[in-house]
């Protein structure tokens, strides 16, 4: 299939008017200009592609533009200020001011723009993305809709054999929010099958790189803000703003009066997400001691098996007893209930679908009992302080807390002794180990981790950089009475070493060690 360069311009101009296209080169004849495909690596390049020369935070592809040229493109794609037309391009070239949010709007374009019809939902924040989608996809189902999920676990959608067959069969698309042409194949599936509403985690490099920049979000929810990925965004308030995005972009598409914010009023960035919010949006506040939530959970007790709390909300009050277990739990819920009244749900729809949930795979799961076992995703300081807190809550008389985890490799290293810290005081036993190390030293990582101990005796810490051999020894560290919380991995079934991922499952490996005991 081809496409004329001329529908995608007169589309740009009137969707994202602040990229101010404009032809510097035209090849053979601009009007006639046709392409076949949109991409961004030169290695997808074929003739007839349109290729954009994307800027990111370690690269500039402008300087492989020649490659894409020798490869064939009839299109070529420059940001404003980054290259300049010789003259002898055998392509048309059109400048942009940013040509990685004109990379999505062209992502759409060729897909039809398939968000344009469907409902869609997104979900931000540091730590409970997943487990939050997960709960809206079944409110949502449970309201009759056909629906499609897009995270970290990957993508699924309910009107496919594999979900039917297998409701936890996901694509994976090796990012949380996939890459803006990948989503909008997703997206377009999704309407060719039928799908009315999608739920998607919308993570911060998504937003800062504008891959959802054509999503029109009936519904955005904020789950919290703490440190994560400083690599990247380098300090909090550009994190925060990179997830406010999701807010501001709300002025754009249908009405605003039509949308819906859901926000976590006792988080430190509240305020930052609610001045974000356009004119007319409805803003729902969610939360347990902030008085101003209009979504508030009172009378909370919790139990290794779930929580129970009464909620109080614009639309009335109710009793729950959910089957997930943690403070941060409850948090989740609370942003569903919010996310749900903002799509129209009745509550008493909304309480029975919380309370069939069973929790997502490798979020505080517990794995076994006697003694307990849990696997958690927690890697973030903010996440390992809420599963350790959550475990030390319902920890049996006379048990003991013993923590497992480690620290990513090539990632924000600055959390590597708050998250030491955060272990030593909340688990009454540690073993630091590995998780992910990809290109970094495993040892050096651990060495970071351990400068934010204040006490390394061999009674309270064991350092085992192997994580196999380290789980093993905290499972026979255990005594039944004792809970073990497996942190950092949860649903992922890989480790990435600097010599490349191997399989491992934290789940399998624990459950085999525990067998050799028996």
């Amino acid at each position: 299939m081809t496409y004329a360069l001329k529908d995608l311009l007169t589309f740009l101009k009137a969707e994202a008017p602040e990229l101010a296209p404009r032809s510097l080169h035209s090849g053979t004849t601009l009007g006639n200009t046709t392409f076949c495909n949109v991409v961004s690596n030169t290695r997808n390049v074929q003739a007839g592609s349109l290729f954009f020369a994307l800027v990111g935070s370690h690269a500039d592809a402008h300087q492989f533009i020649p490659k894409a040229l020798e490869a064939g493109a009839s299109v070529v794609f420059v940001q404003a200020g980054r290259y300049t037309v010789t003259g002898e391009e055998s392509a048309a070239v059109v400048q942009v001011n940013n040509t990685t949010e004109a990379f999505a709007f062209a992502s759409a374009f060729v897909q039809g723009v398939p968000a344009k019809n469907l409902q869609c939902v997104g979900v931000t924040g540091t730590n409970g993305k997943t487990t939050v989608t997960h709960l809206i996809e079944q409110l949502l189902k449970a309201s009759g809709k056909s629906v499609g999920l897009i995270g970290t676990l990957g993508v699924r959608h309910s009107n496919t054999d594999a979900v039917e067959k297998n409701d936890d069969h996901f694509v994976d698309t090796g990012h949380t929010t996939p890459l803006a042409d990948a989503l909008q194949v997703h997206l377009a599936e999704m309407k060719a099958d039928g799908i009315e509403s999608v739920v998607m985690e919308v993570s911060s490099h998504a937003l800062d790189q504008y891959r959802t920049a054509t999503v029109d979000f009936e519904v955005g929810v904020v789950t919290n803000l703490t440190q994560d990925h400083l690599d990247y965004h380098i300090t909090m308030e550009k994190y925060a703003e990179a997830k406010a995005q999701l807010f501001k972009r709300m002025a754009q598409g249908k009405p605003t009066t039509s949308k819906t914010a859901v926000i976590n009023v006792d988080d430190a960035w509240q305020q930052t997400f609610v001045d974000a919010c356009p004119n007319g949006v409805k803003i729902l506040r969610f939360g347990i001691h902030n008085p101003t939530a209009n979504i508030r959970a009172k009378n909370v007790r919790f139990t290794i098996e779930g929580s129970s709390f009464e909620v109080e909300t614009p639309i009335g009050n109710a009793s729950l007893h959910i089957k997930l277990a943690g403070e941060f739990s409850v948090y989740n819920a609370l942003a569903a209930i919010g996310a749900g009244i903002g799509l129209g749900l009745d509550l008493a729809l909304i309480v029975k679908t919380l309370e069939a949930q069973a929790g997502v795979h490798g979020r505080f799961e517990v794995i076994h009992q006697n003694p307990y076992v849990i696997v958690d995703y927690a890697h973030t300081p903010d996440g390992l302080d809420n599963v350790l807190k959550s475990a030390k809550a319902v920890l049996p008389q006379g048990g003991e807390l013993i923590a497992v985890f480690g620290c990513g490799g090539d990632r924000d290293a600055t959390k590597r002794p708050k998250m030491a810290g955060i272990a030593e005081k909340w688990a009454d036993k540690v073993v630091v180990t590995s998780d992910n190390p990809r290109s970094e030293d495993p040892e050096q990582i651990i060495a970071d981790i351990l400068t934010g101990l204040q006490d390394v005796s061999p009674e309270k810490i064991k350092v085992i950089s192997d994580r196999a051999t380290a789980i093993a020894t905290a499972l026979d560290w255990a005594n039944p009475q004792d809970i073990v919380v497996l942190a950092g991995k949860g649903h992922e079934t890989y480790q990435i070493l600097a010599t490349g991922t191997i399989d491992f499952d934290d789940t399998k490996v624990a459950l085999a060690h525990l067998k050799t005991r028996v």
